[in-house]
């Protein structure tokens, strides 16, 4: 029901025509999280929700190190369109990068051959997320990078940042979950919002080089685990 509720909001989001309301951007962030979280909990219990708090804890300090020193990012800076922020960070950064993690952690299981090969596979599926992700938030104003950067205005700093603190998460998660459980549920999180995204950036908003780097990105993680799950 979250999954189904997740997948109308996003398409609504994405056919307006009028500018979408920050409140709009912030519900579909929770309702993502709360989406990843139940499936997790469906497939491993209680004990799945654990491995979430740990990455969101984690992604938010990197978050308050980066936007206070420019590492290991780039240096940028968040409106307030996200709501409540702590050092100028909103509070809803934690759960950006809650909510893909599951997915990403279940589509490595997918590729990697031992757990230790797991750990960068997951951080690497997880930032091709951001590949849709930065350019999308950024031009909407949810947060800014002076310097800018070659792919369409971002610096390739930030992808480097969210694979080391993916690294990180990653190892946490390990350590606190290793087990996936029913992966069917966060694989279809990961397909779906591959193919959103990059239905979205091509059609919708007009953004072919994001929708073709996304759309590769995600794709050289999701492929290959969709082809070993079958």
């Amino acid at each position: 029901m979250l999954f189904a509720a997740l997948a109308a909001g996003q398409v609504t989001y994405g056919l307006a025509r009028v500018r979408r309301p920050e409140r709009a951007t912030r519900a579909l962030v929770g309702l993502m999280l709360a989406t990843s979280v139940a499936e997790a909990v469906e497939a491993r219990g209680r004990r799945g929700a654990l491995p979430f708090a740990a990455a969101g804890a984690l992604g938010f300090a990197v978050e308050l190190a980066g936007v206070a020193t420019g590492r290991p990012f780039g240096r940028y800076s968040y409106s307030d369109k996200l709501g409540p922020r702590v050092g100028g960070v909103p509070l809803l950064a934690a759960a950006a990068w809650a909510m893909m993690a599951r997915p990403a952690w279940v589509v490595a299981g997918r590729l990697a051959p031992s757990r230790a090969a797991r750990v960068p596979l997951a951080a690497g599926a997880l930032t091709a997320w951001d590949v849709f992700l930065d350019p999308r938030m950024a031009r909407d104003g949810y947060w800014s990078w002076p310097g800018g950067g070659r792919y369409e205005g971002v610096p390739a700093s930030n992808f480097a940042g969210w694979f080391a603190t993916g690294l990180g998460v990653f190892a946490v998660w390990a350590l606190l979950d290793s087990e996936d459980g029913d992966d069917g549920g966060a694989l279809a999180l990961y397909a779906w919002t591959w193919a959103g995204e990059t239905f979205a950036n091509a059609v919708l908003w007009r953004r072919p080089v994001t929708a073709a780097a996304g759309a590769t990105a995600m794709g050289a993680f999701l492929l290959p685990a969709l082809a070993r799950r079958r």
